[in-house]
Formats: structure tokens, C-alpha cells, sequence
């Protein structure tokens, strides 16, 4: 099983990623583990794409979470079994995100960079609400749904959420 999660920050890819790869027994891996270095240094994009790259070629099941289009954005989705956007409201990603704060207050959170304390600042705040939803990223999702509808699943909220792991849980 290969599954491709994609959506907006604080919408609960990581936490999904995480139940999934348990589920179905293979390896996770967090885009932002990839992206970051301690306190938050960015990774080169060679040495990005080498880690990625290296994943896919090494594992035949797989979950992945992040949208990191420069990473073999195409070939994930192409691999994937199933593809899930993550698209809930900006404020309730934003609320998420504060509560995922709350959570991990001055340590790493499980899927994130060794060393990257969780902040909640402005510059996230503004990425969640506004930054992050610019019309390319909408036009993207528009394009995996258009071009993989048979295996995308669009979950817009919490109820469908619930209704999508109970569904896998059986």
C-alpha cells in the first residue's frame, strides 16, 4: 500500500500518516523531517531530494505526508494506491495548529526535525490563514483530483475524517 497525504498546514497530515503507516505496518515519511534541520535550518534541495528520492526507491509500501511539490511531487502521486487532501477550513487549521502547539510547547513533536522546538509565531499564523491557500496551491489540488479522482479522497472536516479512519479501522 502506497499513500500520498497532501493538504493545508495544521489540517492533521502527520497525524493521519502516522495512524495509516501503522495500520497497514510500513514506514512514514514527514515531509517536514526531510525540509528542516535542527532549530529549524532548512536542508539543501539536492540533499532533499536525494533523501526522498532514496525512500521511494527503497520501500514498496509507504506513507507519505506533505506537499513539498519540488519533491518528486508527480511520481508520488502517480505510486500512490491512494491520494488524501487534507483541505479543511483555514481556521479550523489554525486552531489545530494551536492545539498541536499547546501539545508540544518547548519540545519536537514525533514528525517533526530532531531539534525543531514547535512554535506557533505570525509568519505561521499567516501562513495557515492566508500564505499557504495561495491559488497555486488550490490549483494543484484541483489537478490531483481531476487527474487521480479514481484513488483521491477529499476530506474537508472533522466529521469526514472520523468517518474515513472508521471505514479503514474495519
Amino acid at each position: 500500500m502506497k499513500i500520498a497525504i497532501v493538504g493545508y498546514s495544521g489540517s492533521g497530515k502527520s497525524t493521519l500518516a502516522r495512524k495509516l503507516a501503522k495500520k497497514y505496518q510500513t514506514d512514514v515519511l514527514h515531509f517536514d523531517t526531510v525540509q528542516f534541520l535542527p532549530d529549524w535550518g532548512i536542508r539543501s534541495d539536492e540533499e532533499k531530494k536525494r533523501i526522498t528520492e532514496h525512500f521511494l526507491n527503497t520501500h514498496d509500501s509507504w506513507v507519505i505526508d506533505g506537499n513539498y511539490s519540488k519533491l518528486f511531487y508527480e511520481r508520488r502521486m502517480a505510486e500512490a494506491d491512494v491520494i488524501i487532501l487534507l483541505l479543511f477550513n483555514r481556521f479550523v487549521c489554525l486552531h489545530r495548529a494551536y492545539r498541536r502547539y499547546i501539545k508540544y510547547k518547548n519540545t519536537t513533536r514525533p514528525d517533526m526535525a530532531e531539534g525543531c522546538k514547535e512554535k506557533f509565531d505570525l509568519a505561521f499564523t499567516k501562513w495557515i490563514l492566508w500564505d499557504g491557500r495561495r491559488k497555486s496551491a488550490k490549483e494543484r489540488y484541483k489537478w490531483l483530483i481531476s487527474k487521480y479522482g479514481d484513488k483521491a479522497i477529499v476530506i474537508k472536516n472533522q466529521k469526514q475524517l472520523d468517518t474515513y479512519i472508521q471505514s479503514i479501522s474495519k
